[in-house]
């Protein structure tokens, strides 16, 4: 009997989220040829948006006032009435403050499997496997589910994103609004960059090492050559040099980039936790034994200050040729 995948689609600020083609993408790895992919969009103003979704079989929409923001209850019920209405065999999410949220709790409503956090997918004849870090990334675990539906959650940069364009169906849904315990009076956002670190290719990251809130601006310069994001461990961050919302680790954002430059970070458990599956590690730090060398794909042993323009300096005759 063929299959429907349920993609949760998530834009931010006018934005399809990068993670919402991803999961896209992991639906049409967990497929087989007669099954179909399905996407919901909830939000406001979200018609052209919606519009972009075509590599799925049928894209629903449902546009209201109480979707703009993000609210637990809103969100929850806008959810449940397309799930209740297409029953699908799999609600696939990305791994993000959303996704993290509502998740468990569509999972605790149907009395459903989850399985959180995953970084690839397998094909094993009819079943398919579920990879995920565990233990702050030291080990990894596969799981499959042995009853539907599954509700899974997709760590961003780590599935390819779906490209093809299908002929979609599109449906326009009315939010049948109910009361809610809260609402959403004003949403404040904390700018931790222009490119959100958790679906970021490129990270320059800072730790105590930068001594100052200036310290950070040379790590900047070369997140903008690259066009990157900066992000910090926990120790610059409870040093004041910076804001919390560019944390990354066990305690902040988990990432996944293509690249990651860590600068005068001593490389703690909780920060390897954070970044430790990047593709590649760049590690500048003054002490050789450092941890943060034992994960580094290459590593520089001196001062960041002398460090970062030296490489700045190249990367930028090297990028103009």
């Amino acid at each position: 009997m063929a299959k429907t995948f349920l993609v949760i689609a998530e834009a931010r600020e006018g934005n399809l989220r990068q993670i919402s083609l991803e999961a896209l993408g992991a639906a049409h790895q967990s497929k087989n040829d007669d099954d179909k992919v399905a996407v919901l969009l909830v939000g406001h103003q979200i018609t052209t948006l919606a519009q972009s979704l075509s590599a799925a079989n049928e894209v629903y929409s449902i546009d209201h006032p109480d979707l703009q923001n993000y609210t637990p209850d809103h969100y929850y019920q806008a959810l449940m009435q397309v799930i209740n209405q297409i029953k699908p065999n799999a609600i696939y999410f990305g791994h993000t403050a959303i996704g993290r949220d509502l998740a468990p709790k569509i999972a605790a409503e149907l009395d459903a499997g989850q399985i959180s956090d995953v970084t690839s997918i397998e094909k094993n004849g009819d079943d398919v496997l579920f990879t995920r870090p565990i233990y702050a990334g030291k080990a990894f675990e596969t799981r499959k589910f042995s009853a539907e539906p599954w509700v899974v959650t997709f760590r961003p940069n780590n599935i390819a994103k779906a490209e093809a364009s299908l002929e979609s169906e599109f449906h326009e849904l009315d939010y049948a609004a109910s009361s809610a315990r809260h609402q959403v009076q004003d949403v404040v956002y904390k700018k931790a960059g222009a490119i959100d670190l958790s679906e970021a290719n490129v990270i320059i990251s800072g730790g105590r090492g930068v001594k100052s809130e200036q310290g950070f601006e040379p790590l900047q310069k070369l997140a903008d050559l690259l066009g990157g994001a900066v992000g910090a461990s926990r120790g610059a961050c409870d040093a004041e040099y910076c804001d919390y919302s560019l944390q990354i680790g066990q305690t902040g954002k988990v990432v996944t980039p293509d690249l990651y430059i860590a600068c005068g970070i001593s490389g703690a458990i909780q920060h390897l936790a954070g970044m430790s599956q990047s593709k590649v590690i760049v590690a500048v730090n003054k002490d050789a034994e450092a941890p943060i060398f034992q994960v580094a794909d290459y590593g520089i042993v001196g001062d960041l200050f002398d460090i970062v323009p030296l490489l700045q300096e190249k990367l930028e005759k090297e990028l103009v040729k």
